[in-house]
């Protein structure tokens, strides 16, 4: 038996044979062609597929994940359109008298550089984007065959790296778990696994040999570890450990409609996070009491251009009927840093953590901020709406926001618009916004505190940087001493406050959290019963 270590992507257990899946990249031969037109004909005809494929991938993707995550294969199809990635292919056919399949491989590599000698972590993503698109259309060109990753059989899928269409072209069915050797837990193709429930590793210091084809094999993904043939104690051992995770998914299912409250009879919300309407399916599957984090930003991701006021107010109105009276939190537009919209037309920043991002472009863009508050407030007549306001650092900014905010309440009545009166609140994000909680909290009706960037700020770690995970520490006493006094300072004030980072679904530090008076916990939809468990075993008495 050999063990492997990595990071984890998404828990649970993984037990079959290895399918070893091998990246589709192909020796290019350079010949010289004689009429360059026909080459550049026979591009376009490649390209054209290659944007039929992507469309046909982002329907699939669609269905299966929803539209947030599917956006990926949007991203794709502009990138495909781009005039400087055509323009490149083009002129090398022309210029170089040589075939289309050389010149797309030599603009791949050129891009692909380009875009990872950048700073930026969300321009670094798409150097893989480029390959992949890039990769598209040379099977296309060549005619190389596609299907030979597939299996008959559910297996554990071992690759160097997986492009998100690789993944969202996996059969769930014939997959158990997938692990690979490079990736990172921020990658789409992360994304993708966590939403499709496959246990997954990334980072995994392992050799590609084709010897591994049709090993036994147990993925760990509660430990990061992959056992490669293991002994009958692992094996046995394992099994146990996937029975009984199975089994307590069942028990968990007996929670629904149980209440969010301790033995010693303390209680706190359970709300969920989401990207986009089409994650309320889940959000009411998994019976939370409320939506605590609605990521507004991905309507403005998903979109060619700003959407518009209706498109917006028709996304909050389906929200807030859906949940049908349950409170729902629309976090207003936190685009910038590693979330880009080309149409912003953003300047590239040397340190975008700490630039143009959130409700600084928000400010500093009225018009699109009104549009979007517009849209929240008529459709506040629908449920329970409620908003908040992302990186806060001082209390002129929450000022400036009333302001705005008071102005689109007089255009609305001026029409006689009607809109219910909702809780504003802010989210505590920065160190600074938790050194004058105090002062804040006479501000607002509620806090959700961001401990995602939080931590990133508090520590001075990119969270965003693999190369810095042994510096990250989640459970760091700074970031948890911060949330105490939020709290303290928020109930002084008679408002609530929640956590709606990746530390509320957290169950080590559950119990510290309801200890400091934290009111509510917003998690992504599959946390939401395991974490109804966890508080109604805790007896805060003792």
């Amino acid at each position: 038996m050999i063990e492997y270590g990595g990071k984890s992507v998404y828990g649970g257990i993984a037990v079959g044979k290895i399918h070893l899946m091998s990246k589709s990249e192909q020796q290019i031969v350079k010949y010289s062609i004689e009429n360059g037109d026909d080459e550049t004909e026979r591009f376009e005809a490649a390209k054209k597929e290659a944007g039929n494929q992507l469309a046909e991938l982002y329907d699939k993707a669609k269905k299966e994940v929803g539209e947030a995550n599917a956006a990926i294969f949007e991203i794709h199809q502009m990138m495909l359109d781009d005039d400087d990635y055509l323009d490149s292919i083009k002129n090398i056919i022309s210029e170089q008298h040589v075939n289309a399949e050389y010149a797309v491989g030599v603009t791949a590599d050129n891009f692909s550089e380009m875009f990872s000698s950048m700073d930026d972590a969300y321009m670094k993503e798409r150097a893989a984007d480029v390959k992949d698109i890039s990769e598209r259309i040379i099977r296309i060109l060549t005619g190389a065959d596609t299907e030979k990753n597939t299996s008959d059989e559910p297996v554990i899928i071992l690759a160097d790296d997986l492009a998100p269409s690789e993944t969202v072209q996996l059969d769930k069915n014939l997959v158990l778990s997938f692990v690979t050797v490079h990736g990172s837990t921020n990658s789409h193709t992360a994304i993708l696994a966590r939403t499709m429930n496959i246990p997954a590793l990334i980072g995994v210091n392992i050799e590609l040999s084709e010897e591994l084809e049709g090993k036994m094999a147990v993925v760990d993904g509660f430990d990061g570890i992959i056992y490669i043939e293991p002994d009958e104690e692992t094996l046995i051992k394992m099994r146990k450990r996937k029975d009984d995770e199975t089994e307590k998914q069942k028990l968990l299912q007996e929670l629904k409609g149980k209440e969010n409250i301790t033995k010693d009879g303390k209680s706190v919300l359970v709300y969920a996070n989401i990207g986009n309407v089409k994650d309320l399916a889940y959000v009411l599957k998994n019976d939370a009491g409320g939506i605590g984090l609605f990521r507004s930003e991905f309507i403005y991701l998903e979109n060619k251009t700003y959407p518009t006021e209706n498109e917006q107010f028709q996304i909050y109105k389906k929200a807030a009927e859906t949940m049908a009276g349950k409170r729902v939190i629309i976090r207003t537009l936190d685009i910038g840093a590693d979330k880009q919209a080309d149409y912003f037309n953003l300047d590239k920043e040397e340190n975008p953590a700490m630039g143009l991002r959130a409700i600084r472009i928000c400010l500093t863009r009225p018009e699109v901020f009104k549009t979007q508050l517009r849209a929240i407030y008529r459709a506040s007549k629908y449920g329970k709406l409620a908003v908040m306001y992302p990186m806060i650092t001082s209390l002129e900014e929450v000022k400036k926001i009333k302001a705005i905010s008071s102005e689109v309440k007089a255009e609305l009545d001026e029409k006689n618009i009607p809109y219910n009166n909702i809780e504003e609140g802010i989210m505590i994000e920065t160190p600074a916004a938790v050194m004058i909680s105090d002062m804040l909290a006479k501000e607002v009706d509620f806090f959700s505190i961001g401990t995602n960037d939080l931590s990133q700020y508090t520590m001075a770690v990119d969270r965003q940087n693999p190369k810095l995970d042994e510096f990250f520490n989640p459970h760091h006493e700074a970031v948890l001493r911060m949330i105490e006094m939020v709290c303290r300072n928020a109930h002084k004030e008679n408002i609530w406050v929640g956590i709606c980072g990746e530390l509320g679904a957290d169950l080590e530090l559950t119990e510290r959290f309801l200890e400091m008076g934290v009111d509510e916990l917003s998690v992504s939809p599959s946390y939401v019963l395991p974490l109804r468990n966890k508080i109604r075993n805790l007896d805060l008495s003792k």
